[in-house]
């Protein structure tokens, strides 16, 4: 079940090597376009998608909840495609939400600025003063969103298996490259480990997902893992209440068939008089 992620700076051309590689390696390409296609499945439209899509969480207000309920809709999206296998996931911090998978390939694409400026200015036909705004934004938001969710610097070199600057190589030798990497044994060795791995973060997701939604739950100071079904909740929540409604809505989850409940209550009331 080879899967390959993608993380990439905005005008580097990363969308066409991607397609081309999707149709060279017969994988399914999860990009924005697919994701748009499957989400109606998922109880997500179309406005709220293009709303939270690879924006970081801010997870304060109920609003902000659910918005970030709305983020791990589409994460779930991607692990559920990912979990069919011979997928190239595009974007959306891919590498970092399968980074307890091993066999799997993680790319990367980069270019100095003002190529990638020159690059989006001819594709898009605007103007190089606006291309470099729009550049600066993407990477501001595409690298915020990496840093905030997945506590990982977008840059960090050790995040990637391959790294492409398409300033410096063609198209065609850079597919090529990826081509032969796939071809890697190492890519088809443990699918039925990284079948579980990837339903076991499932899991997880929908149960955090479901947290988000409620309206009991101020915040969410804990973790959640999930093995086989057996989900383990562990850090703290400010009152009996709030424990007794977390616990109830992952025991709600389908596909949960135990809990291992390492909560604690904090009462943080008095420390704020």
């Amino acid at each position: 079940m080879a899967i390959i992620t993608i993380s990439r700076e905005m005008g580097t051309g990363a969308y066409q090597i991607a397609r081309e590689l999707a149709k060279r390696l017969k994988h399914t390409l999860v990009d924005g376009a697919k994701i748009a296609e499957l989400a109606p499945q998922y109880g997500l439209d179309r406005e709220m998608l293009k709303r939270v899509d690879e924006k970081p969480p801010v997870y304060i207000t109920a609003e902000d909840r659910l918005q970030a309920a709305h983020l791990n809709t589409i994460e779930i999206i991607m692990l559920d495609c990912a979990r069919k296998g011979d997928v190239i996931l595009y974007g959306r911090g891919a590498q970092d939400l399968l980074s307890d998978v091993e066999n799997i390939l993680r790319l990367r694409f980069v270019a100095p600025f003002e190529d990638r400026v020159e690059s989006l200015s001819e594709r898009e036909w605007i103007d190089p003063d606006l291309a470099r705004v729009l550049i600066r934004k993407s990477d501001h938001q595409r690298g915020g969103f990496i840093h905030f969710y997945f506590n990982r610097d977008w840059n960090d070199t050790l995040g990637y298996d391959l790294i492409f600057n398409t300033s410096r190589m063609s198209q065609s030798a850079i597919v090529e490259s990826i081509v032969a990497a796939a071809k890697d044994p190492r890519l088809k060795n443990g699918e039925e480990k990284t079948r579980e791995i990837v339903d076991d973060i499932i899991l997880g997701k929908k149960i955090e997902t479901n947290l988000f939604r409620s309206n009991t739950i101020e915040h969410l100071h804990f973790k959640i893992s999930a093995h086989k079904g057996a989900v383990c909740l562990s850090g703290h929540v400010y009152s009996d209440v709030e424990r007794e409604e977390v616990l109830r809505i992952a025991a709600g989850v389908d596909g949960v068939v135990r809990i291992e409940d390492d909560l604690q209550v904090v009462n943080y009331k008095p420390y704020k008089e």
